[in-house]
């Protein structure tokens, strides 16, 4: 540990907590092209990908608590990117028309994501990836 490392650089809530802010920062810089915060363009790209995916799955994929994928889906519906299908207690997701088209551009964000910080963190930005999703999988059980 340097002279400039933060005295609470040992301690992963706050490092966790600093890459956060610092991924967060970079993905709303590059998710910027479509108009969306990051979280509504991927829930949205999950609806590309699977029309009719339901919020339970959506939830499960983006490790988000159901009444948040709610939220997003609700203010994606008011933006005219998704709408929401209801038969019985199932309720189903699908983009519109108008979210169908941002789905190129939402994967060329995320694509510009991914090469601005692995292009910073070098080839061990697919090791450190799995060894912090591992890490929130084992301690989000």
């Amino acid at each position: 540990m340097s002279e400039e490392d933060s005295k609470y650089c040992g301690c992963l809530y706050y490092s966790a907590n600093a890459l956060g802010r610092i991924m967060t920062k970079m993905a709303e810089e590059e998710f910027a092209i479509t108009g969306l915060a990051p979280s509504h363009a991927f829930l949205l790209m999950g609806a590309n990908d699977r029309p009719g995916i339901q919020p339970k799955e959506i939830s499960k994929h983006m490790q988000l608590t159901p009444s948040t994928v709610t939220r997003l889906i609700e203010k994606l519906e008011q933006k005219g990117y998704v709408k929401r299908e209801t038969t019985g207690r199932t309720t189903k997701v699908f983009p519109t028309d108008k979210g169908a088209k941002l789905d190129q551009t939402i994967k060329k964000a995320w694509k510009n994501l991914y090469d601005r910080y692995q292009q910073i963190l070098g080839e061990n930005t697919q090791k450190l990836t799995t060894i912090v999703y591992e890490a929130s999988k084992i301690l989000g059980e």
